[in-house]
């Protein structure tokens, strides 16, 4: 029987030197989360644990508990836990009076398996909320912030990775760059986009597409950023294909897009190559909406701008050669430049009081073989002529147009029929 009891108590101490080893809890807290442990299975074997000592020793894995009792006359004991009779009392030890208390050591082990069992459980759940709780604090106190993982396992729909401590990190498919290849072990970096707490279950999810992905590199890569002397006003991306930041400095003496782009484009080099390649342009920030908006549509060459600033668009007049310079491939340059300074950016050519290319024809020719409606829509975004329309990118036309598919691929038949002719 000493032997089973030993053993038990052996295992008991075992537990705690398990949870102090394993788990990343300081030594206060970890003392706290016993203590309760036990409190929770005195109360259930006693009915109260008001009247218990319990001292924990975590360095050791050792423990003691204590029940302290008031010695009442023979025949008087109301309360087996509170309380013990004189001559009870007396065996501990003779000199016991009654009205005196009585500390006597509990023997965790007798209580029997499905106490320390039921105490084992307690802790572990104990443990793991503790664990959660810190878990979701430190990571929402990295929410837009640089993260890095061991990648661990790869789905259809996410990717897992592992920081240093072990934890669980998700990337979500969609919050991943188009031409991200990663493979299990490697690291990879991006930032906490946010943190989910359902039930106490923290799930930390990551980004790289995310603007603030991108303005963390900066910092890192560019230390007047990093030291404030250069502020990024605002940022665009389209993850993967190109970005436009807008800088500013506030100290003349530093070239803020010069800073961003280092020497033979040193430091914008590396964050370029995260991105798989992404294509950055750094602009300088101006409160100026028109000089903005100029800027934002570099390497176009802007003749004038017209604002409607209750609407928050403008009409941009260009040369026609510079007309697919500002739309770009794909109407990218475009797009990012209303992201930019959140106006609707409407492009048109400028003629300069010359006539139009003689074999051109405008658009409104052609309401009788394409719906008014459709040309309408064309003529909204710059392009009034057929010859336009056609040197045009096809996304672009989907895209700013708002046209299907299949409407473009027929104004574009019809379009080119009539030169062929």
């Amino acid at each position: 029987m000493a032997t089973k009891k030993m053993t038990e108590r052996v295992n008991l101490i075992d537990t705690f030197k398990d949870f102090k080893e394993t788990k990343n809890i300081d030594r206060t807290t970890l003392v706290s989360v016993i203590e309760d442990s036990f409190r929770s299975v005195l109360q259930k074997t006693y009915g109260s644990d008001e009247n218990f000592d319990v001292i924990v020793n975590p360095d050791k894995g050792d423990f003691e508990i204590y029940r302290n009792r008031m010695v009442v006359a023979d025949g008087k004991v109301e309360n087996d836990n509170a309380e013990i009779s004189l001559s009870e009392a007396q065996k501990i030890d003779p000199d016991f009076e009654v009205g005196e208390e009585v500390s006597e050591k509990i023997e965790f082990a007798k209580f029997g398996r499905r106490a320390i069992l039921t105490l084992r459980q307690t802790m572990a759940s104990k443990i793991l909320d503790l664990e959660h709780d810190n878990l979701y604090n430190k990571y929402v106190d990295k929410i837009g912030h640089i993260v890095s993982g061991e990648v661990y396992q790869i789905w259809k729909r996410e990717m897992l990775l592992l920081d240093d401590e072990g934890n669980e990190l998700l990337l979500p498919k969609n919050e991943q760059i188009p031409g991200d290849f990663f493979r299990k072990g490697e690291t990879a970096r991006a930032i906490v986009l946010r943190v989910d707490n359902l039930n106490n279950n923290p799930k930390i999810i990551l980004s790289r597409t995310s603007n603030d992905f991108l303005r963390r590199l900066l910092e890192q890569e560019v230390p007047e950023i990093n030291d404030g002397l250069i502020t990024v006003q605002r940022i665009a991306r389209i993850p993967g294909e190109r970005a436009k930041i807008a800088v500013e400095s506030y100290n003349e003496r530093i070239d803020p897009v010069g800073a961003c782009v280092g020497v033979k484009g040193s430091r914008i080099h590396g964050i370029v190559r995260e991105l798989h390649n992404e294509n950055i342009d750094v602009i300088n920030y101006t409160s100026n909406t028109k000089l903005f908006i100029q800027r934002s549509l570099n390497p176009a060459a802007v003749s004038s701008i017209t604002l409607d600033e209750e609407k928050k668009k403008a009409e941009v007049y260009l040369q026609p050669d510079q007309v697919s310079l500002a739309i770009g491939k794909n109407g990218d340059n475009i797009k990012l430049a209303s992201m930019l300074t959140g106006y609707t950016i409407d492009v048109f050519r400028e003629l300069n009081g010359e006539e139009p290319d003689e074999e051109d024809i405008y658009l409104d020719e052609f309401s009788d073989e394409i719906e008014p409606w459709i040309i309408e829509a064309i003529k909204g975004i710059g392009l009034d002529t057929a010859k336009g329309v056609l040197s045009a990118p096809r996304a672009m036309l989907i895209e700013k147009a708002d046209l299907e598919e299949d409407t473009v691929d027929e104004v574009l038949r019809i379009l080119k029929a009539e030169f062929e002719e």
